[in-house]
């Protein structure tokens, strides 16, 4: 089977895993609470994993979330590196382009964030680089969504 067939529940292979991922995460989650080295270990061991474009986003993302929302806490989302609020919600995570095999990562920014604008807005960011202007626009991204 390719990896972009369906299998009979209607989910790729890439998907099938991803969701097997996150359950694994969920009972992990669940043992260790909502310890914050426990999820900088998590997050970090999955950035590892990482091919060397998405490492570099994923670090860049990790050390601007570190530097601008120290109070959000560390944790994987689908395999994927997160930033949680105190109640444990994913506030911003990184999907690597590698995770579904598609030409960009993505930041995405989950229900919890403060991105509201109107009645319409962006909740997720295509990201080939961290570059100064991306690296201001994320820093500012992140502190409008735990504002």
């Amino acid at each position: 089977m390719s990896e972009k067939a369906t299998t009979s529940g209607g989910l790729t292979a890439d998907e099938r895993a991803a969701v097997k991922e996150r359950a694994k995460e969920l009972r992990a989650q669940e043992k260790a609470g909502k310890n914050r080295e426990a999820g900088t270990k998590a997050v970090l061991e999955a950035i590892a994993k990482l091919d060397a474009s998405d490492k570099a986003l994923a670090e860049g993302l990790h050390r601007i979330v570190s530097e601008v929302a120290p109070d959000l806490v560390p944790k994987t989302y689908y395999g994927m590196p997160g930033y949680a609020n105190a109640d444990g919600k994913i506030v911003v995570f990184i999907q690597p382009a590698g995770k579904f095999k598609t030409r960009y990562s993505t930041v995405g920014f989950e229900h919890p964030a403060n991105l509201d604008d109107g009645d319409m807005w962006p909740t997720a960011f295509a990201l080939l680089a961290i570059t100064p202007q991306t690296e201001k626009r994320l820093s500012d991204l992140v502190k409008a969504a735990v504002s």
